[in-house]
């Protein structure tokens, strides 16, 4: 899409202009404050992507474009568009509107209530409505007419449906006319790509034999969307479907040890779920991939300032009404599983969903094995959570509850113990420096932005100012707004009189991942005060957190001559000397309620700014050290 034509962009909720977020299944563009909203709704209402940030196969991201810039938003704000709405008192938000409680509650109104949707006549049978409109989906996918189709699915047109006397099903239609974006439109709606006519062809052969192969092709991709994402998650890669390779399952990099007994229960007990329990785990981990990598995109494009805000968080996956109670505890329980744990589950379900599928023992061939590192320890994770938090207790229902253990208690793990960096540092030589694999490394803090964000929903916003303190690499102002993807240049970092030549050298990757246990453990000790409102605990807390912070700035040079290094040091020495000064604030007699609220705030976003800080030095490392 042109420049020109971007520029034209608003959101379709409040009309902010260039909107940077999608609504797939709405077929709408929204900005950043209105996406904060979609994020909380869940799935089931509004699946977001980055348009530029996250991965998208480009036929769906054209679908999505076709149907905003065609006008589907006309269809959630029907009755909006009618003039005698604004006599009523109903209008839309618009860009000035706060978050809380006007852009939220006319988004809910929109997207849940489906409050301006045009509705259809009332009628005593309403299966016999959802029938029509069915036979109407089925005669419509066959032409481009995609907001036509959208239409009928908003007023509940089945994507699945099986037509009596057709003997097939709107994506079989799709896919004989080739109608690729009709095809990703029904497949968001739950369409199956695997589904039998009535002579036993699926949509693939249809598009096969109509000569239709880029539309069969991505037909397949579709038919293996919640494995492929689940392992391009864990190791950056998908399957190469073309040449009949539909699995990959990742491994640990401790896969050699012996599993415990507890783990080998937990895996026959995953196995003996019913494949349709089996299905809504499955997709329950997929729900919390998307949350975990939709929170991962969050956090890179948001100017800290706008962080500490209930808007931005999603501690986990939001109630389904859809589901029993049971279930949507389970779900959410799977935030709580550490990056370690969360991993090995993803795993098991790979595992077992290849056995399912195949009905073999399901040990891959050596090329279709990832290896997964884990490089920092996770047992501080595991040591702050109660017995039962890491379990998914719930797979299928409340008539038939299976308790699926596979993460453990705190004496019990799916791979015996952690990886530590000793393991690490044997396994990298054998690694290639992909990007994925960088990427995969970075991973290992995500529980940690996880409680922060956590601990961010039970606080109030950020206010005032923060308050800056000397140190060696800190003479620019406000790096607490840094984008993770560009510090800003920090070529005076040096103080008058130290000036020298630039220093290239950067330390072993394996020592700043080192220190960068050292510090996410100490931050999880001060974030577990917090949790329990042991405030006299927060200074001694960030004088750990302070001599963590000078042993990793030391392996850098005074003068590093690359700019990102500078900046991360930055934002690394700045913040640990701020967050000491909120800490002596806490350690204060009595402080008033509301003055402690402000601190606990101002500490947990200075933590998260060492958290960032030292990601961003072992990205730097990483990639330099590789290259």
């Amino acid at each position: 899409m042109s420049k020109r034509v971007r520029s034209r962009e608003v959101c379709a909720d409040c009309s902010a202009p260039e909107p940077r977020w999608a609504s797939v299944n709405r077929g709408v563009l929204i900005c950043d404050e209105c996406c904060s909203i979609h994020r909380g709704l869940g799935r089931h209402s509004s699946q977001v992507r980055h348009l530029t940030h996250s991965p998208w196969p480009s036929s769906q991201l054209q679908m999505v474009q076709t149907l905003y810039g065609n006008g589907a938003n006309s269809i959630w704000e029907h009755s909006l568009l009618d003039p005698s709405s604004s006599v009523s008192g109903k209008r839309k938000a618009n860009p000035q509107d706060r978050v809380h409680p006007n852009k939220t509650e006319f988004i809910k109104a929109k997207y849940q209530m489906l409050a301006y949707v045009h509705r259809m006549p009332c009628r005593e049978d309403d299966s016999v409505t959802a029938k029509d409109l069915s036979k109407q989906l089925h005669s419509s996918v066959r032409t481009g007419n995609l907001e036509t189709c959208l239409r009928l699915l908003s007023l509940g047109a089945q994507a699945n449906f099986f037509h009596p006397e057709k003997g097939n099903t709107p994506l079989h239609i799709a896919a004989k006319a080739g109608q690729m974006l009709q095809a990703e439109l029904l497949a968001v709606y739950g369409a199956d790509p695997g589904a039998l006519d009535s002579s036993g062809k699926t949509p693939i052969d249809y598009a096969r034999q109509a000569g239709h192969q880029e539309l069969a092709e991505r037909l397949v991709e579709i038919q293996y969307e919640l494995t492929d994402r689940l392992t391009f998650y864990l190791c950056g890669r998908r399957p190469d479907h073309r040449n009949g390779q539909h699995f990959i399952i990742p491994q640990m990099a401790d896969s050699s040890l012996d599993l415990s007994e507890f783990a080998k229960a937990a895996k026959k007990k995953l196995q003996s779920l019913s494949n349709h329990q089996f299905e809504e785990l499955a997709m329950d981990v997929y729900d919390e991939v998307d949350r975990r990598e939709t929170d991962a995109v969050w956090l890179a494009t948001q100017n800290h300032s706008t962080l500490v805000t209930d808007t931005t968080v999603v501690p986990f996956l939001p109630v389904n009404p859809e589901y029993s109670s049971t279930r949507n505890q389970g779900r959410q329980k799977l935030a709580r599983f550490s990056a370690h744990e969360f991993a090995t589950l993803v795993i098991d379900i790979l595992t077992d969903a290849k056995r399912r599928q195949w009905g073999n023992s399901c040990e891959s061939p050596k090329e279709n094995v990832e290896l997964i590192l884990q490089g920092i320890d996770s047992r501080h994770n595991s040591e702050s959570q109660d017995n039962d938090q890491p379990d998914y207790d719930s797979v299928a229902s409340d008539e038939d509850p299976v308790q699926e253990a596979t993460c453990g208690d705190k004496s019990s793990d799916l791979s015996d113990g952690p990886i530590t960096v000793q393991e690490f540092m044997e396994v990298k030589s054998a690694l290639t420096a992909s990007e994925a694999k960088i990427q995969q490394l970075l991973k290992v803090n995500c529980h940690l932005s996880e409680e922060l964000r956590s601990m961010q929903s039970k606080g109030c916003s950020l206010e005032g100012q923060s308050i800056m303190l000397e140190n060696d690499y800190d003479t620019t102002p406000n790096h607490s707004e840094q984008e993770e993807t560009g510090p800003p240049p920090v070529s005076d970092a040096v103080e008058p009189g130290e000036e020298g030549e630039e220093d290239a050298t950067l330390p072993c990757t394996e020592d700043v991942i080192c220190k960068t246990e050292q510090i996410t453990k100490n931050i999880q000790e001060l974030l577990r005060a917090a949790q329990e409102t042991k405030h006299e605990s927060f200074l001694p807390c960030s004088e750990k957190i302070c001599v963590a912070v000078k042993e990793m700035a030391a392996l850098f040079p005074k003068r590093p001559s690359s700019e990102t290094v500078r900046g991360s040091l930055c934002l690394l020495t700045s913040s640990a000397s701020r967050l000491h000064g909120e800490c002596q604030k806490a350690a204060e007699h009595n402080p008033c309620p509301s003055d402690i609220q402000l601190v606990t705030q101002q500490v947990i976003q200075c933590a998260y700014d060492i958290a960032k800080a030292a990601k961003q030095l072992v990205t730097v490392t990483t990639k330099e050290n590789n290259n």
